[in-house]
Order: structure tokens, then sequence, then C-alpha cells
């Protein structure tokens, strides 16, 4: 059975690599590729390149929006703060555009970390710039973290009440975007998950933690490729 087709956004980069340093590299952390792939997806890396959104974004079946640096400020009507990381404003457009895309298809889209935070910034939502208890401990480790769910939502029907998530983030969302409704929260109340406040909607559904990591998110992954199985909806 053909497995369908996700666009992960990907991130831009330079690398020192074998013998040649600062190579500039489109780059996506592996266990995103593998989670679509468990799930029953065939993934394929989206560049942050505006000019291809387009074309890639007409030929495949859902939209896998990845974590990544902080989104820049100007696109929520904020000055960056004190502890903001410099904006990629390539980065920014493709997946803006690559969003346009999927919601005017009707396909699933699917956001993880930033990618939850840039759906609801599409829609007039802002962002809380620095969260200081939510920052990990240690750079570059994820951090478990237990999360409250609502059960009768989409998030619920496929984390459960109580799902283990893996976090990495400092910033997180202030106020939500319009048409979105939160479905998760930390114990603090920090929202950690939204989706489409219609249920009719076609699927569109966010996660602030690394759902790409850990167990307990596999059946979303799932619930996400079995929309997208399911062909547009619009």
């Amino acid at each position: 059975m053909t497995r369908p087709v996700v666009a992960v956004t990907a991130d831009a980069t330079t690398v020192n690599w074998n013998i040649w340093g600062d190579v500039a590299v489109a780059v996506l952390p592996q266990p995103y590729l593998d989670k679509v792939t468990q799930a029953g997806g065939a993934p394929v890396l989206l560049p942050p390149l505006v000019e291809a959104v387009e074309s890639v974004m007409e030929g495949v079946d859902a939209l896998l929006m990845s974590g990544g640096a902080d989104i820049d400020p100007a696109l929520y009507g904020a000055r960056p703060g004190e502890f903001v990381f410099p904006p990629h404003p390539a980065r920014d457009a493709a997946e803006l555009a690559a969003l346009a895309v999927a919601e005017r298809r009707g396909i699933p889209v699917l956001g993880v970390c930033r990618g939850l935070q840039l759906i609801s910034i599409t829609r007039g939502g802002t962002l809380d710039q620095h969260l200081p208890e939510h920052s990990p401990a240690v750079p570059g480790r994820y951090e478990p973290r237990t999360i409250r769910v609502k059960p009768d939502s989409l998030l619920g029907g496929a984390l459960g009440p109580s799902p283990t998530v893996y976090c990495h983030h400092h910033q997180g969302i202030d106020k939500l975007g319009a048409g979105l409704v939160a479905t998760a929260w930390s114990d603090d109340g920090v929202i950690e998950g939204a989706e489409a406040e219609d249920p009719s909607a076609p699927f569109l559904a966010g996660l602030q933690a690394h759902g790409e990591l850990g167990e307990d998110t596999v059946a979303l992954f799932e619930a996400f490729i079995e929309a997208a199985k399911a062909g547009p909806r619009r």
C-alpha cells in the first residue's frame, strides 16, 4: 500500500563535515523521519526555500512543522526581548507559505514546538518570549514532563490524559490564535497543545513538546498519518 507523503520542514545552518568546514546545509533531526515512517508515512524534507514550497506542497499529503529556532517577534507584532535568539527569516517565510498551501488544500497539519507556535501566530496569536522555568536545565538535552490533556479532544484521544513528553523550549504561547482551542497544559498552566476548534475541520494540531521523541506520542503520529490517508478535506 502506498504511504502518504509527508512534507517535514527543515532548518538551515552551517556545519563542519569531515574535511569541509562551514558547509551550508538543510537539516532535520532523524527522529522526525523515524516517527513519520513508524506511523506509516513517507517523509520528505521541505527546505527553507520559499521559491520551492508551492511545488513541493502541491504533491504531498500532509505537513509536519518541526521544532527549531525562535520565530521572528515581528510576525506577532512584538520586538525581540533580551532572551530571544536571532530570527531565521527564510525559514519563517517558507513555513508560512507551506502552512498556507496546506490549509488551502485541506491536508493534515501537525506542529511540533515551534510549529505549534507558528500555527497560532498565523491566526493572530502571540508568544511569551521567555519562560525560564520551562528552559532546559542542560541546553541540548530534552527533559521528560508529564502534561495534562483534555480527554475529549483530538490530542486527548491520541495521547491520553497524562502522557510523558520531552521538552526543550524557552518560549510558549501567550495568546492563542483564533479558531484554535487549547487542549493540553503543563502543571503551571502553560499551553502544551492546541488544535482546531471546529472538530469537523481538517486535521490541525500542535504539541509544544517534541513529539518526535518518546513512546507516548506514537499514537498522535498514527492519527496524523491516518488523516493523510483520507485525502484532502477541501
